[in-house]
């Protein structure tokens, strides 16, 4: 997983992507260096005309028409990225930006953007050592490209800005530039436009959750299968004619694989007479429901795999030597996606939290109150569901789109913004809390399973409760147990459920 990472001309894919998040390094391989080197004389070339080009000899936003003299252009590069770094707000972690800088550097191999290959490579020997950039997480509009936030990661390969290193103690840009044994890149024209006009932050984040969003889908239906089984409810709703009567791909996927984890159960034919005629929704409709989050998923991999490919830029090269200004830039594609993520990670939570409900309470289960052998002394898991409860109400106000907000900036020559970083924030925090509250349907179906003496589980379930029961040993009297619940939280995250 950690081998090194070659970056090529064609962009990246989330494989790679998850191989950087691993560990493994990464360079740049002759292609993106033969593209990066021709795309630069092509901005030589441009330079020489004496035309006025947005970005490479004109100022920025609202002063795009001001030409800028020949001897000033490093210095409007440089001016550029230190008074754009002013982000605020709590720190993306190292290994987000170690990500936005693996982006970047990706989008920048396509030869479309005109920077010095030995700027390119100065970045790329930050991102493989040991110092990340110091980035604040709030600030972009996500329209421009994610200007703020990039500008605070590329400020140290000029000696500016701060850094964090692996023990999280910050050293100015300059003191790490020094420990790494490289010089601060002097840049030239086009330059900074070209390391900050991307959308790698929102898209850096979006990877994290994606591959997240993954575990947890597998994970839910996993859970799902357990508490079914523990609530002695029916297979019927799985019945794979009844859902391909509907036919969407996500709901065949999910019925399919709740089906699996089922197989050989005994517990679930233990009861057939008992006159129960069909479940509650939140255990009859989850393939539909988990289905649709399924579904949601493939549209924003295949999103989030266009944009791992892209030029975001502007103005970009053509292959004729043209400086064409455009959009590229602009965040919407990944604000759509990181809204539907939001919606469609927040429904698995909001119907686990719904089973949860039905595992705790008594009249529902059948089971002792809360799961404790001494219901009355002991809580037993009734405070876990407020947690859970919590976590869900507040995924129903991150999953407002933020992505229907704009807001006019630059003199209204940026007059619609995508605000698709925020988007993507909200993305990531709500695949934590919908991390947590399965983690607590987990603990709560095994701890009901405890209960129960109706013969053999199911084949996926059986090792679903072994795996579970790994971290989360029985709750046989009241004891703090919320670590056992963040351990089980880390079971889902690295794909064990």
């Amino acid at each position: 997983m950690s081998l090194k990472v070659v970056i090529g001309c064609e962009g990246t894919d989330l494989l790679t992507v998850r191989r950087v998040l691993g560990g493994a390094s990464f360079e740049l391989g002759q292609d993106a260096i033969a593209a990066i080197t021709s795309a630069r004389l092509k901005i030589d070339a441009l330079l020489k005309s004496g035309k006025p080009i947005y970005g490479v000899n004109t100022g920025f936003g609202r002063l795009a028409s001001t030409v800028v003299p020949a001897n000033e252009l490093g210095l409007l590069q440089r001016n550029l990225l230190l008074s754009h770094a002013c982000s605020t707000g709590r720190l993306f972690s190292p290994d987000i930006v170690r990500i936005m800088i693996f982006l970047r550097v990706a989008s920048l191999a396509r030869g479309r953007s005109g920077i010095r290959l030995e700027t390119v490579n100065t970045l790329v020997k930050l991102g493989n050592s040991r110092f990340m950039p110091v980035v604040p997480s709030q600030g972009s509009l996500g329209a421009s490209g994610d200007l703020a936030p990039l500008s605070h990661m590329c400020l140290p390969i000029l000696g500016e800005g701060e850094c964090v290193d692996q023990y999280g103690q910050i050293i100015s840009g300059a003191k790490a530039l020094d420990a790494i044994g490289i010089k601060p890149v002097e840049l030239q024209a086009k330059e900074g436009l070209a390391l900050i006009n991307g959308t790698q932050a929102m898209t850096a984040l979006m990877c994290s959750a994606v591959l997240d969003f993954r575990m947890l889908m597998d994970a839910a239906d996993a859970t799902a299968a357990i508490t079914l089984e523990a609530l002695l409810g029916t297979d019927s709703a799985l019945d794979p004619e009844l859902i391909s009567l509907r036919s969407h791909p996500g709901a065949m996927e999910s019925a399919e694989l709740i089906r699996k984890h089922l197989e050989g159960s005994e517990i679930l034919y233990s009861h057939s007479s008992c006159g129960k005629v069909q479940d509650a929704y939140s255990l009859r409709c989850t393939p539909q429901v988990h289905g649709a989050s399924r579904d949601a998923l493939k549209y924003i991999e295949t999103t989030l795999e266009r944009e791992l490919r892209a030029v975001t830029d502007n103005p970009l090269l053509m292959e004729d030597g043209r400086a064409v200004s455009g959009g590229n830039f602009h965040g919407q594609p990944v604000a759509l996606a990181a809204d539907h993520l939001k919606i469609a990670v927040a429904e698995l939570a909001n119907i686990s939290e719904r089973r949860t409900e039905r595992l705790l309470n008594p009249d529902l289960s059948g089971l002792p109150a809360f799961l404790s052998p001494a219901p009355g002394t002991n809580s037993g898991l009734m405070i876990a569901q407020y947690t859970a409860a919590s976590l869900v109400s507040e995924n129903k106000v991150l999953a407002h789109p933020a992505s229907v907000d704009s807001i006019s900036v630059s003199g209204c020559q940026e007059d619609h913004v995508s605000m698709g970083t925020t988007a993507a924030r909200q993305a990531v925090e709500i695949v934590r809390n919908s991390c947590h509250v399965l983690a607590t349907e987990l603990v709560a179906a095994v701890q009901a399973h405890r209960f129960l003496n109706r013969g053999v589980m199911g084949r996926g379930t059986q090792k679903t409760f072994d795996t579970v029961s790994t971290v989360f040993p029985p709750l046989d009297k009241d004891r703090q147990f919320v670590s056992d619940i963040e351990a089980v939280a880390c079971l889902i995250r690295e794909g064990s459920i």
